[in-house]
């Protein structure tokens, strides 16, 4: 191990002084020096990431030959093409997941290093095709599995099963849904194929990055660092909330709205509302121009949005052609009454120059201009579906449901979010806006020029101490503008921030995961931002908790990738431990009998608790949970139903773990909407250890196997464990 860290260390110091030397550019062509450059920071980046667990792995042969495995791929100083350490992503390690006693793969043993830092600690011997006396074949994922957590989630690069590794690996180009249960491991399987997707497609993908959809930003903080650790930074982490830069979400819908903006049937609502902004008059305009007055009548208007709805362009482009139509008749007749008794239209110049003049004047008119906003408004999302929602008339015309009626039109919520994006889409381009976005990157680019000019003279002034042959001019380097423009490229959160920021950014590849809570509207947002339909998809239809959401994935994906998306299952349970998923797996039972439960890999030994309380003991009996579990290694929650202080919701758990779990009052979770069951599983299901459960009502039946018992002691579970 220690000879794999000289090497790496050997390897940085080589890069760093590469990248250096790159940077003052001796020789050859500025555009040749910018590639090399580019190049060299991203090599110096894949060797930084690699400290902590370089190596985590080693598979012996039956040849006797060894096989290292980690986290980036390192090769013999003096053979370039000897490796030293294979990268996890590379065929030639793919044995270290998928070899078993029944197919070794040529292999004979598997070791899993257990590193702290650059140290190894602990190693786990697997012995493979026929193990001796005492052997196992599971020992170094049960040792994994086991573990106390974390603050975050942990990539399971070392221990991925032969299941999990199958998917990381597949090579389809459309949508693949991985589909299990609690604690199969489908979020990091989904994150280390992403990995897997860079380190074979990286030319196609790194430019573009990476888009990593999750229920909500405790969940997205959770799973952020594994990505990294497997040395990828190029990826944009967000929330369906997020997806419309600059908007805030502040409310939550009752679930019939969320249905209803979920549901593509409201496309037609949008478009309606779009229609029921434009106008014809009811009677002549009369407008002055040139001395001579002329009349915008119902037939002209209707004949300017005749042509405006014929162009096909959205509703604030096609303005442009309703008021063409209109100048174009109006500017006629004006110059018909001009030019009577000496102008005919045999004389083009004249009737031209007269029009141009015209067109002028008329685009400057006040009653011209005052009748366009008025009969073919500029629109934006945000002011459209307001003012929608607010108006119960407009909800009408608009042929909407009156369950979208808000006071506060401007409260927006998750579900507003794909309806704002397809208003962008069905409105157009605001030219306004458009202005001052060009204005403020003109401002951000000439802010980063002089950033960049400033470290050009800063590397010129040392250069001043250098010895003749080391020295740097400033005529070797490349321009300030062109050095920004190297920081962001190299900048892997620059990246990140460029893209969160740009609603017209498009994505190579896209994860989304908690899929199953996703609307038809949700997946028609993200489908615009990979035009590709590469994605990975992650989710559980049990535990579906949105009105909205999947409850089939063909429903949800055919119109957009007919034919090209897969299914894939996990069944293996690594999280739950099996007296947990007992309790978990009848109340699946009751509300979505159809699904099979995961298969628990492990039992824990402590069984789950319930313990009734009084509203007066309620407080001391949560306190003294959360006490208990402060002297333990790994993580706890206390989970509540909506509105119970000092409690998270099951929603708020989504995707996560923890060593312990407190469901304070079931039953009122299980009567929270129409889902409660759904909710009530998972967070049944967030426990890797223990999983206590406090209640003032009667338990509810599915739960009452559990029985009437007090809070274990500490000791009594630790004898236990």
């Amino acid at each position: 191990m220690a000879g794999l860290y000289a090497r790496l260390d050997a390897e940085r110091a080589r890069m760093k002084g590469a990248y250096a030397a790159a940077l003052r550019g001796h020789g050859g062509a500025p555009v040749e020096r910018d590639v090399e450059v580019r190049a060299l920071a991203a090599e110096v980046r894949r060797l930084r990431v690699a400290d902590d667990g370089l190596c985590f792995g080693r598979l012996d042969t039956r040849s006797g030959d060894q096989h290292y495995i980690g986290r980036i791929g390192i090769f013999d100083a003096a053979n370039e093409y000897e490796p030293l350490l294979l990268d996890w992503r590379a065929p030639a390690a793919r044995p270290f997941y998928v070899a078993t006693a029944a197919n070794p793969e040529g292999m004979r043993r598997r070791r899993r290093f257990h590193p702290r830092g650059r140290q190894v600690v602990d190693f786990t011997d697997e012995v493979l095709g026929r193990p001796g006396a005492g052997e196992r074949g599971d020992a170094a994922l049960l040792a994994a599995v086991d573990a106390p957590r974390g603050d975050g989630m942990r990539d399971i690069v070392a221990t991925v099963q032969a299941e999990q590794d199958e998917i990381i690996r597949l090579d389809h180009p459309g949508v693949l849904v991985i589909e299990g249960g609690p604690g199969t491991g489908k979020t990091v399987v989904a994150l280390h194929r992403v990995a897997y997707l860079l380190y074979t497609r990286r030319e196609r993908m790194e430019r573009h990055g990476v888009l990593v959809v999750g229920p909500n930003p405790t969940f997205l903080d959770h799973i952020s660092r594994v990505l990294p650790s497997l040395g990828e930074s190029n990826v944009v982490f967000m929330t369906t909330g997020d997806l419309l830069p600059g908007l805030r979400v502040t409310a939550e819908d009752a679930p019939e709205a969320a249905r209803l903006k979920g549901s593509l049937s409201i496309l037609d609502v949008l478009a309606a509302a779009i229609a029921d902004r434009r106008r014809l008059p009811d009677r002549s305009v009369p407008i002055r121009l040139a001395g001579v007055t002329v009349r915008l009548d119902p037939d002209i208007a209707a004949w300017g949005a005749e042509d405006a709805l014929a162009s096909g362009l959205p509703h604030n482009e096609a303005r442009a052609v309703f008021a063409e139509t209109l100048t174009w008749a109006l500017t006629e007749r004006a110059i018909v009454r001009i030019g009577r008794g000496w102008l005919t239209r045999d004389d083009r110049a004249a009737w031209e120059r007269l029009r141009s003049e015209l067109r002028r004047e008329l685009a400057a008119d006040d009653v011209f201009t005052a009748t366009l906003d008025e009969l073919w408004p500029l629109l934006t999302p945000q002011a459209l579906l307001s003012s929608l929602y607010e108006s119960p008339d407009r909800l009408r015309a608009a042929g909407a449901d009156p369950a979208l009626w808000r006071a506060d039109g401007d409260a927006w919520t998750v579900s507003d979010v794909p309806l704002l994006d397809e208003l962008v889409e069905l409105l157009g381009r605001d030219e306004a806006a458009d202005r001052a976005a060009r204005q403020a990157a003109e401002q951000r680019r000439r802010a980063e020029a002089e950033y960049a000019s400033g470290v050009l003279d800063t590397l010129v002034g040392r250069a001043d101490s250098m010895d003749d042959e080391d020295h740097l001019y400033a005529t070797d380097l490349l321009h300030g503008e062109d050095l920004a423009d190297r920081f962001v490229e190299r900048d892997g959160r620059e990246l990140a921030e460029r893209a969160a920021a740009d609603r017209d950014w498009t994505y190579r590849h896209v994860v989304v995961d908690e899929a199953q809570e996703l609307s038809e509207m949700d997946w028609r947002v993200l489908m615009r931002r990979c035009p590709d339909r590469s994605f990975t998809a992650v989710g559980d239809l049990a535990q579906r908790r949105s009105a909205a959401g999947a409850t089939s994935w063909a429903r949800m994906l055919e119109p957009y990738v007919p034919g090209r998306w897969l299914h894939r299952s996990l069944s293996v349970n690594y999280r739950t431990p099996a007296e947990i998923m007992t309790v978990a797996a009848a109340l699946l039972a009751e509300f979505a009998p159809e699904a099979r439960p995961p298969e628990s890999v492990r039992a824990c030994g402590v069984e789950p608790w319930a313990r009734q309380v009084t509203e007066e003991e309620l407080p001391a009996a949560v306190e003294e949970f959360v006490r208990d579990e402060a002297g333990r290694a790994g993580t706890s929650v206390v989970i509540g139903p909506p509105g119970m202080p000092g409690t998270m919701t099951a929603a708020e758990t989504k995707g996560l773990e923890f060593d312990a779990v407190l469901i304070v009052e079931p039953a009122h979770i299980l009567d929270h909407g129409p889902r409660g069951a759904a909710e009530l599983y998972v967070a049944l299901t967030r426990a890797t250890q223990r999983l206590g459960i406090l209640h003032l009502r009667p338990l509810p039946p599915v739960l009452a196997r559990i029985g009437a018992t007090r809070q274990p002691d500490r000791a009594a579970q630790a004898r236990l464990v």
